[in-house]
């Protein structure tokens, strides 16, 4: 049996610790390395040749969505599975535009870790139970037929940019940075470009402005 090669990251203590106790057991899995922020994951992968990241969603210097993106952008082939203490929308729509392939809560068994990191080696996906009912949320959404299918474009230039920046997967903050407004701004020009296509979520208004090639 293939024995699977993980760089894990996490810079709490405790958690880090119960997530190294829980893989322990399984002959096929290696840690080779941890490391305590995103900075010094990707240091890792450029080192080490790892199969599979696991990652702390919420980390100090750089967060696991940035150092997924970054991952990805220099090695497609290696897999990343998000960790996280909550279910946060905008937390799993980032991290999948990020291109992490799983999304689990801290809490979760060891085998449940287990088969989500061999079942991402073999090509599959995998969420938590609640993760992956959001997710379903979101597809059910924007199954649903669009209310706003316009040719013109009803969004300011403003709200395109931020718009674009959450297609790329940036978060509020670091749209905030880009644009050198404040995330307060950013969550109220958000709110408008809600109402204006008349969407509840941010997958829908993505969607709709490319939809209608306004991205």
């Amino acid at each position: 049996m293939k024995t699977i090669r993980i760089i894990l990251a996490e810079d709490n203590r405790l958690a880090l610790k119960s997530i190294l106790e829980k893989l322990e057991r399984y002959r096929d899995i290696e840690i080779i390395a941890v490391a305590k922020n995103g900075v010094e994951v990707c240091k890792l992968m450029a080192a080490e040749k790892a199969d599979l990241v696991l990652m702390d969603i919420e980390m100090p210097i750089m967060d696991g969505i940035e150092a997924a993106r970054k991952i990805r952008a220099t090695n497609a082939d290696c897999k990343i599975i998000m960790l996280t203490t909550f279910d946060d929308d905008d937390k799993i729509f980032n991290a999948i535009l990020a291109g992490a392939i799983g999304y689990l809560l801290k809490n979760e068994s060891a085998e449940m870790i287990y088969n989500a990191i061999v079942n991402s080696i073999n090509g599959g996906a995998a969420m938590s139970p609640v993760i992956a009912f959001k997710t379903l949320q979101f597809i059910k959404t924007e199954a649903q037929p669009q209310k706003t299918k316009n040719t013109e474009c009803i969004l300011s230039g403003r709200e395109i940019e931020i718009l674009t920046g959450l297609k790329d997967g940036l978060g509020y903050k670091q749209i905030g940075y880009k644009l050198d407004i404040s995330e307060g701004t950013v969550r109220k020009h958000i709110e408008h470009i809600y109402r204006k296509l008349q969407v509840n979520n941010k997958i829908s208004a993505v969607n709709s402005a490319v939809s209608n090639n306004w991205l």
